[in-house]
């Protein structure tokens, strides 16, 4: 029997299928990974808004942890939406306690347009208990200002910005660049390595409204790749390629804030 690469997810459930857990197991399939959930929250909405949402009770979410980890083989992970203190302290305490491989954080504290998801207190348990078991951290241009307490204008802010993530315990950092100004050519992500090299990644700028699950697939292919034994570098740079085909062929699905295109992003993997 051919040997089964398998991967985590650590997230929220969006129920129509754009974002959170569905885009991460989304990702997961289209590259060649079985892909596992941790369920912390499910959130009710469509491509309009969200109007109500559910946090997983504690003891839930570590028996999942529990079930899981007594059973299958889990090469690497990757956190979404943790809703608040007790979903972190969960989160934190069993992954040290399980093998689940490296760990991908995406932040989800802010959206891409700038909105706070976290309370206070459960963004300061954030940074001081899941930013240290990060293998890579991915926050969004928002996130990465919030979490490195300082204001990115530039190529230089954003690595000074990326050394201050690792400086808070995360081993690999990248800091995307950002996508929310009505005329920009190119979106310019920074990776900062645990070696201290780093390199940029720059895709073409594409206007549109159909970008919703963009961080949680490329976290996800970056724990799918690390899952296959891949380096650092291979991971981020075929997350991103794959997510910029994501967004540059969108899917006719919703009305306003539409999910990308994992099919197009299966096609570039490939």
């Amino acid at each position: 029997m051919q040997e089964t690469i398998q991967a985590l997810t650590i997230a929220g459930h969006d129920c129509d299928g754009s974002a959170g857990m569905p885009a991460d197991l989304h990702a997961f399939f289209v590259d060649g990974v079985y892909g596992h959930g941790i369920l912390t929250a499910a959130v009710a909405g469509n491509s309009y808004d969200i109007t109500a949402q559910q946090v997983m009770p504690a003891d839930f979410i570590a028996e999942q942890f529990h079930q899981l980890a007594r059973d299958f083989d889990i090469r690497a992970a990757k956190t979404g939406m943790l809703a608040n203190d007790a979903v972190i302290d969960v989160v934190a305490d069993h992954y040290r306690e399980e093998d689940f491989g490296p760990l991908v954080v995406d932040p989800v504290i802010i959206t891409k347009h700038g909105a706070m998801l976290l309370e206070q207190s459960a963004y300061e348990r954030f940074r001081e208990r899941i930013i240290p078991l990060a293998t890579v951290i991915t926050p969004n241009f928002f996130e990465a200002q919030k979490l490195a307490e300082m204001t990115i204008n530039n190529r230089a802010d954003q690595l000074e910005a990326a050394k201050k993530l690792q400086a808070l315990g995360a081993k690999n950092v990248v800091v995307k660049g950002a996508h929310h100004r009505e005329q920009q050519d190119n979106v310019v992500d920074l990776v900062l390595l645990e070696d201290g090299s780093h390199f940029w990644l720059t895709k073409p700028f594409v206007a549109t409204t159909r970008l919703n699950g963009t961080g949680d697939t490329f976290s996800a292919i970056i724990a799918a790749e690390l899952a296959k034994g891949n380096g650092v570098y291979e991971a981020v740079s075929r997350a991103k390629d794959a997510v910029h085909a994501a967004i540059a062929n969108p899917l006719d699905a919703g009305h306003r804030f539409g999910p990308i295109n994992h099919w197009a992003a299966q096609k570039e993997l490939k």
